[in-house]
């Protein structure tokens, strides 16, 4: 196995079961329904899905494609899930800190978010914490996830602060339009901005490392709006939902 992959399989190995079982444990205390449990442990399972498997190797070895999959599972998959996995009761027990009520404040989760992944995707930055993969790689990996949950978390969580169904859906929206250009310029520049991959041992499945990067940004955009949209369209329609229901049709049938 590549030594670079081992040393973050075994944090994986390590650190996935024991935050597994300190959810487990604390998710016990509290009403808490299958689904919210099942969107948990689908996180951790994504973890270690793209830690412990071959995923891990190409990714960090030969193809940028793959590592820039990685990342979106890090910044926005695995979180998404966790975020929808914390039961309200647990939620409000974390917002009492006042690191949490900060961080998930949307107008600094969605800065600092946004800040995070454009700052690792700056090709000496990348090139760097590939290259330190025992030190700067497992840094960026960490800030991808709580990155991730922080900005997810205004989204579908109430504690410490409900947004309206408009202020959810317009956030998610601008959280889209603000990230979508990454992608796109991974997927539009007319040469490999990589060293690291454009030096890799071997190309995999023929790819060139243009062609590597350009698979990579489509991949990104590509997610990235049907993700993005998919949870946009559930506010909006939320929202029109509530809107059918008028102070005034409440008025009548208290009346009535």
């Amino acid at each position: 196995m590549d030594p670079y992959a081992w040393s973050w399989n075994l944090e994986a190995l390590l650190l996935v079961p024991l935050l597994s079982a300190g959810y487990l444990l604390a998710t016990s205390r509290v009403p808490t329904p299958t689904w919210r449990k099942a969107c948990f442990l689908t996180a951790m399972a994504l973890l270690l899905a793209i830690t412990i498997t071959p995923f891990e190797t190409i990714a960090l070895r030969y193809l940028l494609w793959v590592h820039l999959l990685q990342n979106v599972v890090l910044a926005e998959w695995a979180p998404l899930l966790i975020v929808l996995g914390i039961p309200p009761a647990l939620a409000a027990v974390a917002a009492r800190y006042r690191i949490v009520r900060v961080l998930t404040h949307p107008a600094v989760a969605l800065p600092l978010w946004l800040g995070n992944y454009a700052v690792w995707h700056i090709p000496a930055v990348y090139d760097a914490a590939l290259r330190h993969p025992h030190s700067l790689l497992h840094l960026e990996h960490a800030t991808y996830v709580l990155t991730g949950v922080a900005v997810w978390w205004p989204v579908f969580q109430d504690a410490p602060r409900s947004l309206s169904s408009p202020a959810r859906a317009l956030y998610v929206f601008a959280a889209f339009v603000l990230s979508a250009p990454l992608g796109l310029v991974l997927a539009l520049v007319p040469d490999p901005i990589y060293d690291f991959y454009v030096d890799a041992p071997e190309r995999l499945w023929g790819l060139s490392a243009l062609a590597d990067q350009q698979l990579g940004g489509m991949t990104m955009a590509s997610e990235q709006a049907i993700v993005f949209f998919a949870i946009f369209a559930y506010w909006f329609f939320r929202f029109l939902a509530e809107q059918e229901t008028s102070p005034d049709d409440e008025l009548g049938a208290e009346q009535r």
